[in-house]
């Protein structure tokens, strides 16, 4: 059966938030403009309006592991968030490791040109992109399954 909607992931850092949706069929991953932090209660007004703009049915949050596969300060932290975000948008966050997103992502940004001024939002994006795109090729986790 077919689901309506979009996901939305987000790479959470303390700084931006990087930003990625899926387009309607679950297949691909686009990123968005990356989010810079104004507070918890305006972030996640600018994620609520986002959401509803765009048809947003699901949200995908980068789950920042320890290397160890422990949980980190930085979880604790994103687990807040997402409590938060839950509650104003009455989408349930769903968690995927995010471990080697920020450095696929430099990989990738490495001699591309960008700006050093722009790198780290890029980063934040192109980690949300990653994230998000991996999620949709996973078995059994897109729009259309």
């Amino acid at each position: 059966m077919e689901k309506e909607g979009r996901i939305l992931a987000l790479d959470l850092g303390r700084k931006r938030i990087g930003l990625a949706i899926s387009d309607e069929l679950g297949i691909t991953a686009q990123g968005l403009e990356t989010l810079e932090r104004r507070g918890r209660r305006d972030d996640i007004e600018e994620l609520r309006k986002l959401i509803g703009a765009r048809g947003v049915t699901r949200i995908l949050m980068g789950d920042p592991l320890h290397m160890s596969g422990d949980s980190s300060a930085q979880g604790d932290y994103t687990r807040e968030f997402a409590s938060e975000l839950e509650r104003k948008t009455g989408l349930v966050v769903e968690f995927r490791d995010e471990r080697w997103t920020s450095r696929e992502a430099e990989r990738v940004l490495r001699g591309s040109g960008v700006a050093n001024g722009k790198r780290k939002a890029t980063i934040d994006k192109l980690s949300a992109v990653i994230l998000l795109q991996s999620y949709l090729d996973s078995p059994g986790t897109g729009l259309t399954d």
